[in-house]
């Protein structure tokens, strides 16, 4: 079975979700253009979406609609070259109103599984769920003739794990898509020592017929980006924990955010990208990872106690963010959450007192917004670092001990064979989380000052 073949009948598992519907506007258009080649003329293409909620899949189709018609019109070029033979297709907005018909009549919404019976490959963008991916794969394979194989968006269950469970016998890969998956270019891509390698081979071909930048992590809970990040965010929590007593809780946590983003030069401060994934999904994917260190604690409790309090974070429907650590009015922050008391504390009533303890940003600061259009960074990033070792304020101290403990993830990560090289490493928080550099740098002294 060839490329074409093998995406002519493709479901989608969590096809209304967050990142499964990214993941359903990419498949549809790869595979409305292989329906648009001559010698697929006669083939039928067929994309299941499938999901619990009948009012997402309802929103669905218009969502493909529009963003199909923001990919049409960047790829204008193309689409006349393939539709150079039609002679009823005059001008570009009949072109583009033509392939967005058939990028639609690819798709099959529902909520039965048993769509997925007749397909080819599964993407699976479910919930960050062990049992609940292994049920769904375990019942269509057993359901299948086709021996269909599994693509899982997980992005911390090891593929081992879910191949075993599942008796899948090699016919799964980790195919992690970073959020929105239309937009994010990065592509985890791990293979456990029994995945197929035609699978693989696949993998890379689709990737590379998305544009997508791949980085392969080896099998491990978490993998690269996660592997960071959670470990990152829990060494941010816990210095906020730390700070507490000495500036207040609120304080503690707008302390922390403020030195991650501003001090660090990151697109958000460490509590704001918390809330964007969601509180209770950091506390989930922490949950998976932890049973397979031998060395660490990935928990905390202060995220269990947020989601005994149903702070949560996260999105509402229409992108807009939820509370979490923070409380936000047109995506900025306008309070501040005191954990202790489940209150939120307006943020103007202590920006200046935390500012003040913090202390001014080093000489030659860039806001990660200019910096990040500029290619050769190097150039402007290392005298900033220069200044901030040379300094001794409560902010300054904090970012170099952050900054000293992020590259001391990413080399833990290596050491563990997570990742295969610090490049790696450096490539996906560059990549998947926009980072303006990697976390493996020369920048900072490793002693501390």
């Amino acid at each position: 079975m060839n490329y074409d073949e093998r995406l002519s009948n493709v479901s989608i598992l969590g096809a209304a979700g967050k990142m499964g519907r990214g993941i359903l506007l990419l498949t549809a258009n790869e595979m409305a253009e292989l329906s648009l080649r001559k010698e697929n003329a006669d083939k039928v293409f067929i994309l299941n979406a499938i999901d619990i909620s009948d009012k997402a899949l309802n929103g669905l189709i218009n969502y493909v609609r529009v963003q199909t018609r923001k990919i049409a019109e960047k790829k204008i070029v193309l689409l006349r070259e393939i539709y150079k033979d039609d002679p009823t297709l005059i001008n570009n907005g009949e072109i583009i109103d033509a392939y967005i018909n058939r990028v639609l009549q690819v798709i099959r919404p529902t909520k039965r599984v048993e769509a997925a019976y007749d397909s080819n490959i599964i993407f699976e963008a479910v919930n960050e769920n062990p049992e609940l991916k292994v049920k769904l794969f375990k019942q269509i394979d057993n359901n299948s003739e086709k021996s269909p194989w599994f693509f899982t968006n997980t992005s911390s269950v090891p593929i081992f794990y879910l191949d075993k469970e599942a008796e899948l016998k090699g016919r799964i890969i980790g195919f992690h898509f970073y959020n929105p998956p239309a937009i994010q270019k990065l592509v985890e891509l791990i293979k456990s020592d029994f995945t197929l390698p035609e699978i693989v081979e696949f993998a890379e071909q689709y990737a590379k017929r998305l544009r997508k930048f791949v980085v392969s992590s080896n099998d491990f809970a978490g993998f690269i980006g996660n592997g960071h990040f959670m470990r990152d965010a829990l060494y941010g929590i816990k210095e906020a924990e730390r700070l507490s007593d000495e500036l207040g809780f609120p304080q503690a946590i707008l302390a922390v955010n403020k030195v991650t983003q501003d001090f660090m030069i990151r697109p958000m401060g460490i509590f704001q990208l918390i809330d964007y994934v969601g509180i209770d999904v950091c506390k989930y994917i922490m949950s998976v990872m932890n049973p397979y260190l031998e060395n660490e604690d990935l928990h905390s409790d202060l995220l269990d106690e947020l989601f005994e309090k149903k702070i949560l974070g996260g999105q509402n429907s229409d992108g807009s963010q939820k509370d979490g650590f923070f409380k936000y009015e047109k995506g900025r922050i306008s309070s501040v959450l005191n954990p202790k008391t489940g209150e939120y504390v307006n943020i103007a009533d202590i920006e200046d007192e935390v500012n003040s303890k913090l202390g001014e940003l080093p000489e030659g600061h860039i806001p990660w917004k200019k910096i990040i259009r500029i290619k050769k960074r190097d150039s402007v990033l290392r005298p900033y670092f220069t200044n901030l070792n040379k300094m001794d304020s409560l902010g300054a101290r904090l970012a170099k001990a952050y900054l000293r403990n992020s590259e001391a993830i990413g080399k833990l990560l290596v050491e563990m064979n997570v990742a295969k090289s610090e490049k790696d490493v450096n490539d996906v928080m560059l990549t998947g989380f926009f980072h303006a550099y990697g976390p493996i740098n020369d920048y900072i002294d490793l002693e501390e000052n």
